[in-house]
């Protein structure tokens, strides 16, 4: 207990408030002791004498420090009285009272357990990261437990929301006593220079002006850290300095040493797993380059991205209150002000963002059968539920909306749903040792070190390239080869092997056979199982088969219409048809969909595993290059071309509406479809509306669409029909009597009193018109009605020169008042003409 730490100021009204409501917000900024003091607050006020408070943390680094932190102040071991239980790590027994966990963690104890016994309180810590796993997890202990006591922390929350969402609850918001973080922003001109080169310039300025105690940069992944860490060894002013990486890919020990006190000065390079929960004494000064890595999932292509992205005000608040945690403090932004203030209030939630599928599939096993009802703190979009469930039911895992007995199973292994299916499958296939170790290899951060140099490139290729019909395979040889050499960090790093990520694969796989031993799974080692192993990725990611476009390159088509391009070192680039494990949108000089973990499968598997998915269909297309339609018969893998062959002629009715789709267009010019036409159709349009006794059909766009389709009938090409005439095909739309009805009712030609027959011009609205010079209506005095004596025509006098002169209805009252005006004028101007 430190009770110099600011959260002591509320500790009474914290107690009273929880004992009255049960449900409280605690607002409390960075570095004032909520993360590791309220849990010790509950433990001596009495709320766990009969359970145990859980502490719900976004990342796993947090929760083993905080725990590690919060067993230290109590003087008890480690996973006795405090313990933490994070994917596929539990350092905590029956007697823990205070237990640190991720989120996913407590959500898969609801459904083993719906009435969590043993648990008396939750604490939902830095729940302004909005992580999806906290927000189920919030929703389901409000359904399940009223009676927990239950806290939601941050330094930064949406209070309205929350408050709204969980009423009747209290709310206490703290101050804290936090020292002033001076804000410093960079120069709008700054350059172009890599963030890490910027990032160790700032902190060279502030060492050499004199800037006191340590330092932390915020980077958004390790090749950013190790880059900056480069750049600041290179800086004079980190000399003294211990320079010091923290993410969550490093060893535990690792971690440890970041936020270890020394009483020499550090310089901590961190993700934004510093940004919250953490503190690092002795801050004083913290730079940040303002990015992260978010990953986020496109439900419309199916595509997982996780790319640099500029963080939020919010984050940036975050980051900046690390400065001030025990002194006034500096916060050097790599960026303008103005930039500042046009980036978001705050992250979109992860619910808004990440695959569902997961999730999903841990609601449908709890009884939530209908997702769009569930009670979602902030609805997630209706395409990624779709999304979501129609993976699962691709899977098996889910059949009408309800969970399977095969998805149940599936719930057994703490993995996405496509490797706990694959696992599943392995069993049937002989292969479950295979698909354990396929599965632990994608878990965590890639076994193969991506930036190596040519030596090494030729030592892997020596020892793990050859004949590979999966990617799998590849990595699994690494692995052994890593696993026969007592994963040693020199015999590693001569292959470009991460030691590390090695070892924690061998213990994952062994998790995984163990639970598969005690779902009844067969384990033992077989031989022949390469096969069985590709069968089972299929399986697993079935929505992800891809063929080869060509075979000078590796662009790919896949399921559901997407498309990708294969990665340039997979062992299976040579495959007409494989399976994608791994599909992510990748920066570059552009954003490229990526193919990786790619496998090698056989058109006969579709068959065998997929029977229902395969079937021929016809595909009918127009080629803009040469103006014809095409048709090919495909065999489909769902909607996957496997192979094409061309057919000829191509179906008549497809053909013609092609063609018409390019006329309507304006792509292709149908010379016979001249204003004849379009006059007969508005001449057929004008009757429809001031004769409807006449029975006439209206023509509008589905018709006129239709009518440029029988233009085309028999046609397959551009030169079939550029000459055809139109006319006679749009005539042939009324029978005879209906012609002769608009022959009689809206003539083409207006014939006048003496003797003219001038042409009447029709129009989409209003009456139609004729328009003559003025000499050829001398004597007329009366324009003869239309359309059943209903319409009389618009009159468009013209002057000699065919300009109009006057529009009108009334040509005795254009001869009586206006024209001895017009008259004059004109007379003046054309003086060889008659002017009676």
């Amino acid at each position: 207990m430190d009770a110099r730490l600011p959260i002591y100021e509320l500790e009474g009204e914290l107690v009273a408030r929880l004992k009255e409501t049960r449900r409280l917000i605690l607002s409390a900024p960075t570095g004032s002791g909520k993360s590791t003091q309220v849990p010790q607050m509950l433990l001596r006020h009495g709320f766990l004498e009969h359970g145990q408070v859980v502490i719900l943390q976004p990342r796993r680094i947090a929760a083993r420090l905080l725990a590690a932190r919060v067993a230290q102040e109590l003087g008890v071991p480690l996973g006795r009285d405090v313990g933490y239980q994070v994917r596929f790590e539990n350092v905590a027994g029956p007697e823990t009272k205070v237990r640190y966990v991720t989120e996913g963690v407590l959500l898969r104890q609801m459904n083993e357990d719906p009435k969590l016994g043993g648990v008396s309180a939750l604490i939902f810590d830095e729940f302004h990261e909005r992580h999806l796993y906290g927000d189920v997890t919030l929703a389901r202990a409000l359904d399940l437990r009223p009676d927990l006591s239950l806290l939601v922390m941050s330094a930064t929350l949406d209070l309205d929301l929350l408050e709204a969402y969980l009423k009747p609850c209290a709310v206490l918001r703290s101050e804290g006593r936090t020292h002033p973080v001076r804000i410093e922003y960079a120069p709008p001109d700054r350059g172009d220079a890599p963030v890490w080169e910027q990032a160790a310039d700032a902190f060279a300025r502030y060492v050499d002006s004199g800037g006191e105690g340590d330092a932390l940069i915020f980077m958004p992944g390790a090749f950013e850290i190790a880059r900056t860490i480069d750049a600041l060894r290179e800086r004079d002013a980190s000399k003294g300095f211990l320079l010091l990486p923290l993410h969550g890919e490093l060893p535990p020990a690792e971690q440890d040493a970041a936020v270890a006190r020394y009483r020499q000065r550090k310089a901590v390079v961190a993700t934004n797993v510093a940004e919250t929960s953490l503190t690092i004494d002795g801050v004083r000064v913290v730079i940040d380059g303002g990015l992260a890595r978010l990953a986020r999932h496109d439900p419309y292509r199916g595509i997982n991205t996780l790319l640099v992205e500029k963080i939020s005000r919010a984050s940036a608040d975050q980051r900046a209150g690390r400065a001030g945690r025990t002194a006034p403090g500096v916060c050097v932004r790599l960026w303008s002000e103005r930039e500042h203030l046009a980036r978001p209030a705050r992250e979109a939630p992860e619910v808004k963002r990440l695959d569902l599928s997961e999730v999903a599939l841990t609601l449908k096993a709890s009884g939530v059968d209908d997702l769009k009802a569930f009670r979602w703190l902030e609805a997630p979009g209706a395409m990624a539920l779709g999304h979501a469930e129609e993976l699962l039911a691709d899977l098996g895992a889910v059949r009408d909306g309800r969970i399977t007995e095969l998805g149940r199973r599936m719930l057994a292994f703490p993995l996405h749903p496509r490797y706990a299916r694959m696992l599943l499958a392995a069993h049937e296939l002989g292969c479950v040792r295979e698909a354990a170790l396929a599965a632990a290899l994608t878990q965590g951060r890639d076994l193969l070190l991506r930036r190596v140099d040519r030596e090494t490139e030729t030592f892997r290729e020596q020892r793990f390239g050859g004949r590979a019909s999966s990617d799998f395979e590849m990595l699994a040889r690494a692995w052994e080869w890593a696993a026969k050499n007592d994963f040693r960090m020199d015999a590693c790093a001569r292959a470009g092997i991460h030691a590390v990520t090695a070892r924690q694969v061998a213990s994952l796989r062994d998790q995984f056979l163990g639970i598969a031993e005690r779902e009844g799974l067969e384990t033992r080692e077989r031989p022949a199982v390469a096969e069985a192993l590709r069968k089972c990725i299929l399986i697993g990611f079935s929505d992800r088969v891809a063929r080869r476009v060509d075979e000078g390159t590796l662009r790919c088509e896949l399921v559901h219409g997407r498309k990708g391009t294969l990665a340039r070192e997979s062992a299976v680039r040579q495959a007409p048809l494989l399976v994608a494990a791994e599909v992510r949108e990748v920066e570059g000089k552009e954003l490229n969909t990526l193919l990786s973990l790619a496998t090698a499968i056989e058109p006969a598997w579709l068959r065998e595993l997929f029977p229902e998915d395969l079937g021929a269909r016809d595909h009918v297309y127009y080629e803009p290059a040469g103006k014809r339609v095409y048709a090919e018969k495909w065999l489909c893998f769902r909607d996957l071309a496997l192979e094409k062959r061309r057919v000829e002629p191509p179906p008549a009715d497809e053909a013609a509406r092609l063609l018409a789709a390019e006329v309507l267009a304006g792509r292709l010019e149908l010379k016979g479809w001249d204003a004849a036409v379009d006059q007969w159709l508005l001449r057929v349009n004008f009757l429809v509306r001031t004769c409807p006794e006449l029975g006439l059909p209206q023509v509008g766009d589905d018709e006129r669409r239709m009518l440029v389709e029988q233009v085309c009938r028999g046609a397959v090409s551009y030169r079939d029909i550029k000459d055809r005439a139109a006319l006679p095909v749009v005539r042939s739309r009324l029978a005879p009597a209906q012609q002769a009805l608009v022959e009689k009712h809206a003539p083409e030609r207006l014939e006048l009193s003496n003797a003219r027959k001038p042409r009447l011009t029709y129009v989409a609205d209003g009456p139609p018109y004729v328009a003559a010079r003025i000499q050829e209506l001398f004597g007329v005095r009366d324009v003869p009605p239309v359309a059943l004596g209903r319409a009389a025509p618009l009159v468009h006098i013209l002057a000699p020169n065919n300009r109009p002169v006057q529009i009108t209805q009334d040509l005795a009252g254009f001869w009586r008042d206006h024209y001895p005006r017009v008259k004059k004028e004109l007379q003046r101007k054309y003086p060889k003409h008659e002017w009676p």
